[in-house]
């Protein structure tokens, strides 16, 4: 077929068809950013909102998410009739939405905004229906407003098609239609993992990361409290989107510089804890392999994924790594150290975590991560809400000077900082496992066979004579398709990476909505530029690190390590589940 023979018109331009799958994709490549509400390219196409539509001649008005493009079409995207179609639309919406938008969580993002003006909608035509309904606080990761829901189902198909669970979905109908969890219960009572996917890609403040904002402040401004921060490797390379800043921008020195002017006493390095994390994980990974038992072992830093297990795949657990993940290994480090070295109780100390997850706030409040009813992490903060802080508090974040992390928990490896990325911590747990099989430093310290996009990746690392198998899965739908692979016998690994969020803690839903298609990528490529520049790139050379075991933690994986570092996981029926939420 001709070039020619291979094109189509879309508003009177000749545009060439190259494997897209509908006429929106092809439009928005033509230069025209056609409005919709419930697209997104690694979503089923639902085709609700039908702010999208097309009039192609000889057919009429057509959804351009669900047309795929034929040669010879002609398409117009402008008209006078779909102008006022997406105008009445988005009036509909406005007439039965809480418009309550400058106190609105997604208020600098809120995709309803960027429509309204974008069309040109000045005033609202059509009655207010809106009747109020309960907002959903009951979980401790999330908070879901049914008042600004525009049954888009983005949040249901995110939900269901890339998690595999299905937590939250339509209800009742016509005028009466919601998005609930079953049986209208809140979203503690049934079976959601916090991953927060639902929040990224909600258009509006329907779903969004539950705040611990307040509650920070009221301890920064305690003169009787000492505070002090951890950051996660993947808020380095996100959070200067929220000032103006590229994607992928590492801006470590300004981050660390920020939290002191808020009030911070001591900013450490999570990276630290991680590091820790592969001493550990690493070892365990070896002794298990050695023996031959409970493989393949699975990560436990994503607490999305643990909780997942523990609700569906309880017989699992035995196999789930016992390390705690880096934020509660590092929480319960700083309660354990930091007190005797700064001369005052624990109950005085406040550990508050910068992370890119909301999964972590849940995981900060499990009874397990407790020492007499304090929590080894006291807050856990989004990047989303560290910016909405350092906004609040007039800092310009641009124009701060870099500072660095508190010795001595602020030196890393770029191994620790690797975490922030799918693939991650296999590499990581690889730069140590290999040295420690062979006895030999490693040639090269870069795994390129665990690095990529895609939803699985499979490597055979050959070490020493041993020959170690690893997976890694970013999404738990891919993850629980890979556990039926090897409850089949059709797969078999030594080591299997989990992340719940698609490409890993870069894209958690605690970062900043960004809308530039290829963010992901470019923030998963400075996490991996920060790793070349820093000056340490195994965990195992963390000098720090080798003073914590000798200063107390004894042998790697020895009892006090253990005590400290490591954990347990239990199965979770539903309802039991609800009763634990409803104690604490």
């Amino acid at each position: 077929m001709t070039t020619t023979e291979n094109t189509l018109q879309i508003d009177g331009r000749r545009v060439a068809i190259d494997g897209e799958r509908n006429l929106l994709e092809l439009i928005r490549k033509s230069g025209i950013q056609l409005p919709t509400f419930c697209y997104h390219s690694d979503l089923s196409v639902y085709g609700a909102c039908r702010l999208c539509l097309v009039e192609v001649e000889g057919r009429g008005l057509s959804g351009a998410c669900s047309t795929p493009p034929e040669p010879g079409m002609n398409l117009r995207t402008n008209t006078d009739e779909i102008r006022e179609i997406r105008k009445i639309s988005v009036e509909l919406l406005l007439a039965n939405h809480d418009n309550q938008c400058p106190t609105c969580p997604k208020s600098d993002g809120c995709g309803l905004q960027r429509l309204a003006h974008q069309l040109g909608v000045e005033k609202v035509r059509y009655k207010s229906v809106l009747t109020r309904k309960p907002i959903d606080a009951s979980s401790h990761a999330l908070v879901r407003d049914p008042n600004k829901c525009v049954l888009c189902g983005d949040c249901v198909r995110v939900c269901r098609e890339i998690q595999g669970i299905g937590a939250i979905d339509f209800a009742h109908r016509g005028h009466e239609a919601a998005v609930l969890p079953a049986f209208g219960s809140g979203l503690a009572q049934v079976e959601c993992v916090n991953c927060g996917q639902c929040t990224v890609v909600c258009p509006t403040g329907a779903l969004s990361p539950k705040p611990e904002m307040d509650e920070t402040w009221r301890d920064l401004s305690d003169p009787d409290l000492t505070v002090v921060a951890q950051v996660a490797p993947a808020v380095r390379v996100a959070l200067g989107e929220a000032f103006g800043l590229p994607p992928g921008t590492l801006s470590t020195g300004q981050v660390v510089a920020a939290l002191r002017r808020l009030g911070f006493r001591h900013v450490y390095d999570t990276a630290f804890a991680a590091d820790l994390t592969v001493m550990e994980e690493g070892t365990e990974l070896l002794g298990r392999v050695m023996k031959r038992e409970k493989l393949p072992q699975f990560t436990s830093c994503c607490p999305a994924w643990v909780k997942y297990a523990e609700h569906f795949l309880p017989e699992l657990l035995p196999q789930l790594s016992t390390c705690r993940s880096p934020q509660q290994m590092f929480g319960a480090l700083l309660k354990d150290r930091l007190p005797q070295s700064l001369g005052i109780p624990r109950e005085k100390l406040r550990v508050v975590s910068v992370m890119p997850c909301t999964a972590k706030k849940y995981e900060a409040r499990r009874g397990e991560f407790a020492k007499d009813g304090q929590p080894d992490v006291d807050r856990v903060l989004t990047t989303q809400e560290l910016a909405r802080m350092v906004k609040a508090a007039g800092i310009l974040f641009h124009e701060l000077e870099p500072e660095s992390f508190d010795m001595p928990f602020g030196l890393a490896s770029g191994a620790g900082v690797l975490f922030a990325n799918s693939g991650g911590v296999t590499e990581a747990a690889l730069r140590f496992a290999v040295e420690k099989i062979t006895g030999e430093p490693l040639p090269g310290v870069d795994f390129h066979e665990v690095r990529g996009e895609a939803g699985l990746r499979e490597a055979t690392i050959r070490a020493g004579g041993l020959e170690l198998r690893v997976a890694i899965v970013h999404g738990l739908g891919n993850a629980k398709a890979l556990v039926e692979a090897v409850r089949e016998g059709r797969a078999a690994y030594d080591f299997v990476e989990v992340m719940s969020c698609p490409g890993g803690c870069v894209n958690g839903a605690g970062q900043p909505v960004g809308r530039e298609r290829d963010g992901r990528k470019k923030r998963a490529r400075g996490i991996y530029e920060a790793d070349k520049t820093m000056p340490l790139h195994k965990s195992q050379e963390n000098v720090f690190v080798g003073a914590c075991y000798a200063a107390g933690l004894g042998d790697i994986g020895g009892e006090k390590a253990h005590a400290l570092l490591h954990t347990h996981y239990h199965g979770r029926p539903l309802a039991a589940e609800t009763r634990s939420e409803e104690r604490e």
